[in-house]
This record gives C-alpha cells, structure tokens and sequence, in this order.
C-alpha cells in the first residue's frame, strides 16, 4: 500500500536550502533550510531579489549568467555543482555549492529557476587550512634541501 507523497512536507524537511525565483531573480520560495541557512524568514525572503545572498562584488556576473540561462532556457549547473560566496543576513560570509532546475511553463519558456544550495562553509576552511598547511611543510622541505 502506498501512502501519497506530501511534497509540502518533503520541502520543509530536507536538509538542503531550496530556493525558487521566478524569470526577473525575485524569490518565490524559500524551505526553512533557506532560512537557516541564511537567516531571512520566508516572510523577509520571498518577493526579494537574490541580492539578499549575494555579496555585492558577485552581483554582475550572477545576473549576466541568470539572465542568460532564462533567455536561452539552458543551464550546465543541472548536473555540475558552481561553487560561490554568499552572504548570510547578519553580513557573514558562506560558501555555497548548488545545483539549479529550470521550470518551464506548458510552451516550453523557462519561468523559475529552483535551486538546491548546500552550505559548505566548513569544509572549504578545511581544505584552505590544509592547502595552508601543506604550502608550510613543501616551503620547509624546500628550505631543508638547500640547506
């Protein structure tokens, strides 16, 4: 026997931020992942730009990619992860991987674009600390050499 699917409950309860925006990059859903993740309620979110996320150096080329991806309905970020900074609501900064879906209306035009974002923050300081680290031992190892 098979119980129907809540997808409503499905959203709410995944571990992941899922962010909805529709063709003009306003926010049009927002899971209580995006809410933790970022800080903003749904109720601060949805209707807002995706600047709220965005730190302000990445803008230009978040839009110019954005923008292109709903003009011509094709995205490589449905499968690749992209890899960004990102800015939590009390101005911290995040790194973010994500993957995107393009919704499309019943003609084929895309009309949303959802993302699924995954905070990697603590594994990319760890990778900088270790790349850090290893820099530090291949300089004495250098310096050992010569010696």
């Amino acid at each position: 026997m098979n119980a129907a699917l809540d997808l409503a409950q499905l959203l709410d309860a995944v571990g992941d931020a899922l962010v909805v925006c529709d063709t003009a990059g306003e926010i049009a859903f927002w899971n209580p992942a995006a809410e933790r993740m970022f800080g903003y309620s749904p109720e601060e979110a949805l209707g807002r730009s995706l600047d709220i996320i965005i730190p302000e150096r990445q803008r230009q080329r978040h839009w110019d990619g954005y923008h292109e991806t709903m003009r011509t309905g094709v995205t490589r970020y449905g499968t690749s992860l992209l890899r960004v900074p990102a800015i939590h609501k009390d101005g911290h900064a995040l790194s973010i991987a994500f993957t995107v879906a393009l919704l499309r209306s019943a003609d084929g035009a895309s009309t949303h674009v959802a993302s699924v974002i995954r905070d990697e923050t603590e594994r990319w300081k760890e990778e900088r600390d270790l790349r850090k680290r290893l820099a530090e031992a291949e300089a004495r190892l250098k310096e050992q050499s010569q010696a």
